[in-house]
């Protein structure tokens, strides 16, 4: 299940590897796996390579290397993955959709009739940075694979990221983020989990 599903996927998880900090490669995968299992239990009909892309690609916008001054940080990894997608050979719809998806991630909430893969990024991201609703997912499951890619930094090296954009960006959603306490939140929920608790 953790696995890239594909050549193309395999490739964008060298990207992330290569361009951001070991916890946001971690987050990046851990998300890929609730955003399956939370699949597999409501079987959402989604595309595995579309999703897997998404989720490694998605916080590019917050690495020096890909962050932007003028657009918020999802935008960014958005235009990222396109470029990516692109290179890749995919179809410009398909583009459009892994920058959509990846844009999307930072809504409050995305509908699974209207964007299967959105929705699972949005849940599985949510779940990993602010500790969201948890109990939708097995919580064996939930240790197990965070044993296999540890949050190790992630909370701390996440908020930090995220507040430097809110103070770039103050009418983003990096902003509201920040704002929220989540981030810090979301830390204590993953130790309580993690703990057994």
């Amino acid at each position: 299940m953790l696995a890239p599903p594909s050549e193309t996927a395999a490739l964008s998880l060298e990207v992330v590897r290569r361009w951001s900090a070991p916890a946001l490669t971690n987050h990046a995968l851990r998300s890929w796996a609730w955003a399956r299992l939370r699949a597999e239990a409501l079987g959402i009909a989604h595309d595995p390579e579309l999703l897997f892309v998404a989720a490694m690609l998605h916080d590019l916008g917050v690495t020096p290397a890909f962050d932007a001054h003028e657009v918020a940080f999802e935008s960014a990894g958005g235009a990222a993955a396109w470029a990516f997608a692109a290179g890749a050979g995919w179809t410009p719809e398909r583009r459009e959709r892994t920058r959509e998806v990846i844009e999307r991630h930072m809504w409050v909430s995305v509908d699974p009739e209207q964007d299967a893969e959105g929705h699972l990024l949005e849940v599985a991201t949510s779940l990993d940075v602010s500790g969201a609703a948890p109990e939708l997912w097995d919580a064996a499951a939930l240790r197990a694979v965070t044993t296999l890619h540890p949050r190790l930094d992630f909370t701390a090296h996440f908020a930090g990221c995220i507040r430097a954009q809110a103070a770039r960006k103050p009418g983003s959603p990096a902003a509201r983020l920040d704002a929220s306490g989540r981030i810090g939140a979301g830390g204590e929920v993953w130790d309580r989990i993690l703990r057994g608790g």
